[in-house]
């Protein structure tokens, strides 16, 4: 099969995961908890963060969810309740603190760009699906000066359902002219392999630069690897 489009994941896959989002879900829960830091740690804590290691657990709520159900969370551990009001008002909030304080943390995996133009420079059409906003992707590509190298963006508010809904990778597959089974989907947890999956995409692959484990991710992908760059050499094949 020659595969003609890849749909990457942002978070873990573009870019490090851990040296990125925790100093954003650290300045996220201190505002939400007063700046009380005791609290602010249990939000993490509960929610896929690992103190002792230092890192998010694969397929966590911090790891692989979007915003709506981080704020869900979040809004019953604080209140005891899910308030819908409570949630619609942290949810926004939590996008706009993501928007800036995550382009502010943002660290592209080690050779994002020069792997991104080999790719496109062989004739690939490049997507991103995250559980991230629109705007947030937007945000970080562009300061990484990659984001002309993107045929498509979409975010969990971009009406193509969420993650592991295959509804994203269908929505880039009809925009390209692309059948699934001519594209790649690439990511860092298992539920971008089952977004894959569910799609019928030809190939997914997954990589270690975010939350999973090699064991993790080699139950749903088709091969996993160190990062990104290692696809040239799979679409070379």
């Amino acid at each position: 099969m020659t595969y003609k489009g890849i749909v990457f994941d942002k978070d873990g896959t573009l870019i490090d995961f851990n040296s990125t989002w925790l100093p954003v879900y650290r300045y996220a829960t201190l505002e939400f908890a007063n700046n009380n830091p005791l609290i602010a740690d249990e939000l993490l804590n509960q929610h896929g963060y690992d103190p002792i290691a230092g890192r998010f657990s694969g397929g966590s709520l911090l790891a692989a969810g979007n915003t709506d159900e981080i704020a869900h969370a979040w809004v019953k551990q604080l209140a005891g309740i899910a308030d819908e009001e409570k949630i619609e008002t942290m949810s926004t909030r939590l996008d706009q603190i993501f928007q800036q304080q995550g382009a502010l943390s943002a660290t592209p995996v080690q050779g994002l760009k020069a792997t991104l133009r080999h790719l496109t420079g062989a004739g690939m059409k490049l997507g991103v699906a995250t559980s991230d906003s629109y705007q947030g992707i937007h945000n970080t590509l562009q300061a990484f000066d990659v984001i002309s190298e993107f045929d498509f963006l979409c975010g969990y508010d971009s009406g193509h359902g969420v993650k592991p809904e295959a509804g994203m990778v269908l929505a880039f597959c009809q925009a390209m002219s692309l059948d699934p089974a001519e594209v790649i989907v690439v990511g860092d947890n298992c539920h971008d392999m089952e977004m894959g999956k569910n799609a019928r995409v030809g190939f997914c692959v997954g990589v270690l630069t975010g939350t999973s484990t090699r064991d993790e991710l080699e139950t749903l992908a088709d091969v996993v690897f160190d990062d990104i760059s290692e696809l040239v050499q799979l679409i070379s094949e």
